[in-house]
C-alpha cells in the first residue's frame, strides 16, 4: 500500500513538473513571435534569467524523481554477477562513491598530487579503482638512504623510506611496539616459515621437498594478502621470486615489502589479478583470505587463482579459519570445485578467545592442480 502511494505521488509530481514545463515554454513564444509580414527576421529577444533558473530547476527535479522510480523490470541477471558488478576492476563502483571519487581528483595540475593515500586506499577498498591522476607529480619520502638492504631479513627497515602523514605510528620502531606480530619486525620474522610447531605450519623446504618430489619446479609464485612480504624474502632465499598483493590500510605494508627489495602489487582481493593465465608455480593465500569474505567472492577468488596457476602448480591456503561448521558446509565444498589434488589438509582449533567463542577452527591445505582437463 505505502510502495502504491510513493509511485502515485512520484507519478504525479513529474506530471506536474511536465505541465509547468510546457507553460512556461508557451508563455516564452508568446513573448517573443513577431508579425509575418516582416520580410527581415527579428533579433531574437534573450531568455530570462529568472525563466532559465525555473527550467534548469523543474528539469533537474524531473531527472531526480526519474531516478527514484522504482523499476518495474525485473533483472534477468544472475546475482552473483551483480555482486561482482560492484567489486570489478573497471571502477563500476566509482558512480556509488562520486563525493569519494570528487575528492581524489581534485588537484592542481602541474604540482605535487595531494598527500592523501588514505583515500585512495578507501575507493579501491570499495571496489573503484580510479584512474591514476595524468597531470601531477607522486610525493616521494623526502630522505632516502644512499643504500637499501640487500638482506630481505634486515635488522630493521628505514624509517625514511615512507611518507607516515596518514599513519598513527610514524616510525617501524611505534609498530613494532604495538604489535610485534605485524611483521614489520623483519629480524623477528626471519623463522616464520622455516619452523615447524605443528600440522597447520607448512615450511618453505617442505614445500620444495614436496614439488621436487614431483619433478615440478618453483620459480615464480604469488603471495595473497601477503602483509610484509615474508613469504616472498623466504623464497628469495632460494631463488624463487615472489609477487606480494598488499595494502597499506592503517600501516605502510606496500613500503615494507619494496624496502625488503621484493615487489608489492597494490590489488585487493576483489579486484582481478594483474596477471597473465598460467604463469605462476605457487600461489600462497595468506591469513588476509578467511572467512570475512562473502562466499561469493571467495568462489570468484579461488577461480581467478586457478586462471594464473599453471597446470601442476601448487595452491596454499595458509591458516585460514572459519567456524567449524562452515568449514564442513561452505568452504570445503568450495574448495573442492577446484578439482585439486590434495597433497595436505589439515585442520586444528583456533585457540584465541575469538576462535573460542566463534567455534573457529584453522585450515591450512596444500593442492596440485591438474596438468590437464
Amino acid at each position: 500500500m505505502g510502495f502504491t502511494f510513493t509511485t502515485m505521488s512520484l507519478n504525479l509530481v513529474l506530471l506536474m513538473a511536465m505541465v509547468a514545463t510546457n507553460i512556461l515554454s508557451l508563455y516564452h513564444l508568446s513573448t517573443t513571435l513577431q508579425s509575418p509580414k516582416s520580410t527581415k527576421p527579428p533579433p531574437s529577444a534573450p531568455v530570462p534569467d529568472q525563466l532559465l533558473r525555473q527550467l534548469h530547476t523543474i528539469r533537474a527535479t524531473i531527472n531526480q524523481l526519474t531516478r527514484l522510480q522504482p523499476n518495474s523490470k525485473k533483472s534477468t541477471i544472475p546475482p552473483d554477477l551483480l555482486l561482482y558488478s560492484h567489486l570489478s576492476p573497471i571502477a563500476s563502483s566509482c558512480h556509488n562513491h562520486p563525493d569519494l571519487l570528487h575528492k581524489y581528483m581534485t588537484y592542481t595540475a602541474f604540482s605535487l598530487c595531494p598527500s592523501d593515500s588514505d583515500l585512495a586506499e578507501s575507493l579501491i577498498l570499495r571496489g573503484c579503482h580510479p584512474l591514476p591522476r595524468r597531470r601531477c607529480f607522486s610525493r616521494t619520502p623526502k630522505k632516502q638512504q644512499n643504500s637499501l638492504p640487500q638482506n630481505p631479513f634486515p635488522s630493521s627497515l628505514p624509517d625514511s623510506g615512507v611518507i607516515w602523514d596518514h599513519y598513527t605510528c610514524k616510525s617501524f620502531d611505534c609498530l613494532n611496539r604495538r604489535n610485534p606480530n605485524l611483521g614489520f619486525d623483519t629480524s623477528r620474522d626471519a623463522s616464520k616459515f622455516t619452523s615447524y610447531s605443528d600440522e597447520l605450519d607448512l615450511p618453505v623446504q617442505q614445500l620444495l621437498q614436496i614439488a621436487k618430489s614431483a619433478k615440478s619446479v618453483l620459480r615464480l609464485g604469488l603471495d595473497v594478502g601477503g602483509g610484509t612480504g615474508s613469504f616472498a624474502a623466504a623464497m628469495r632465499l632460494r631463488n624463487v621470486t615472489v609477487l606480494t598483493t598488499t595494502m597499506s590500510v592503517a600501516a605502510p605494508y606496500s613500503e615494507a615489502v619494496a624496502l625488503r627489495g621484493l615487489v608489492p602489487l597494490h590489488v585487493p582481493l576483489q579486484q582481478r589479478l594483474p596477471l597473465f593465465d598460467g604463469v605462476v608455480d605457487v600461489i600462497r593465500c595468506g591469513r588476509a583470505v578467511n572467512r570475512w569474505i562473502p562466499a561469493t567472492m571467495m568462489e570468484f577468488l579461488l577461480f581467478d587463482l586457478d586462471r594464473v596457476l599453471r597446470g601442476g602448480g601448487y595452491l596454499w591456503l595458509d591458516h585460514f579459519f572459519s567456524k567449524g561448521v562452515d568449514l564442513e558446509k561452505v568452504y570445503a565444498p568450495l574448495i573442492g570445485k577446484l578439482g585439486y589434488k590434495k597433497v595436505k589438509w589439515a585442520t586444528g582449533n583456533k585457540t584465541d578467545a575469538g576462535g573460542v567463542k566463534h567455534g573457529e577452527v584453522y585450515l591450512t591445505v596444500l593442492l596440485q592442480k591438474p596438468l590437464s582437463r
